[in-house]
């Protein structure tokens, strides 16, 4: 979602050549692929088809593999995106290869070392050359850890740039969708879990099933289940009673969910993406977290931290239900523009 529309703007810009590497980092078909085809991203040019494996393994074949492309192609810059392992592999290669770096959705930070997305985040600023920041806050961290206020960008956010672009097709998904689903338009729980602190421990998922299916007497709840997740709770032999009004579905593509967020009632979550896709929506979102990356989300928009504190899930899908959801805005340049401001700035 963050890559697709970078490469569009740079490819409107005569004097810039580009090609796409693939890590294989995600690599299940509903994880890629999908993406790939409904977000019209050119095949890659390179696939690294690292898959999966270890913090450490995943990131050590990363920057293996990437290096010998590097070292082949010889790039002017390399741009990285967002918060991955295969994010903060390629900046370190290219930082000791001596390519200039920019990172996509820098400066933002959870101010929590226990995630491992916060490592990559705060490592591949350090060393990055362009830093394109999706909200002001970033600036800010950014200026606090040191770095220089000339290389720092403030462009916007791009995710934003696909769901703009995309709103009216995902609008069309819907009639097939609620037919499929047997769910109705704004009387609906969308819920998306991955994170390691919900899905890895037995008890705090066990509470998470439990609860979700709690909430499911008192509205309907779709959960396109990741495939960590639903692995997780096979492993553990938890018992999860599915029906008509609690229903385990596979991940499904961009447009789809996309369709599926914009008509829910609101949204649980623990996804830094889907924070900002609700925020500019509209639509009312409980993050089962204790902090965020993304605080313009909660200071400005539709974005509620409810923690693993399954009491604090109820009561606020219950004033929700009754009418009283947090009213949000749109944070400053969320306009669909933010990868044309980046195509801008590289070509200078």
């Amino acid at each position: 979602m963050k890559v697709a529309p970078v490469i569009k703007a740079l490819g409107k810009k005569d004097n810039i050549r580009q090609m796409l590497v693939h890590t294989g980092q995600h690599y299940d078909i509903n994880m890629s692929d999908i993406f790939f085809k409904q977000l019209a991203i050119p095949a890659p040019d390179v696939n690294l088809e690292v898959g999966s494996g270890t913090h450490a393994m995943q990131t050590a074949q990363i920057m293996t593999r990437i290096e010998t492309v590097l070292l082949e192609k010889k790039p002017d810059m390399v741009l990285v995106y967002g918060d991955v392992n295969s994010t903060v592999a390629s900046a370190m290669v290219c930082a000791k290869l001596l390519i200039p770096i920019g990172h996509v959705e820098a400066g933002l930070r959870s101010f929590d070392r226990t995630m491992p997305e916060e490592i990559n985040r705060l490592l591949t600023d350090q060393v990055a050359d362009l830093l394109f920041t999706p909200s002001l806050d970033g600036n800010e961290n950014l200026i606090r850890e040191g770095i220089q206020s000339e290389k720092i960008h403030f462009v916007g956010n791009v995710m934003i740039d696909t769901l703009s672009y995309l709103l009216k097709e995902a609008e069309l998904k819907w009639p097939i969708l609620g037919s499929t689903l047997t769910i109705e338009e704004n009387r609906y729980a969308l819920v998306t879990l991955h994170r390691p602190s919900n899905v890895d421990e037995t008890a705090m998922l066990a509470k998470i099933m439990a609860a979700l299916e709690n909430l499911s007497k008192e509205i309907h709840i779709v959960f396109p289940i990741h495939p960590r997740t639903r692995a997780r709770i096979a492993s553990s032999d938890l018992l999860v009673t599915e029906n008509r009004r609690f229903q385990l579905i596979d991940p499904v593509g961009y447009l789809d969910f996309l369709s599926l967020q914009q008509k829910a009632r609101l949204v649980i979550t623990d996804s830094g993406g889907i924070q900002e896709e609700t925020t500019f929506l509209g639509v009312p979102c409980l993050t089962v977290r204790d902090n965020t990356e993304r605080p313009v989300t909660v200071s400005i928009g539709t974005n509620i931290l409810v923690g693993q504190d399954m009491e604090r899930l109820r009561s606020e899908v219950d004033r929700i239900l009754a009418g009283h959801a947090k009213r949000g805005a749109v944070p400053p340049l969320w306009d669909g523009r933010a990868s044309e401001r980046i195509a801008d700035v590289i070509q200078s």
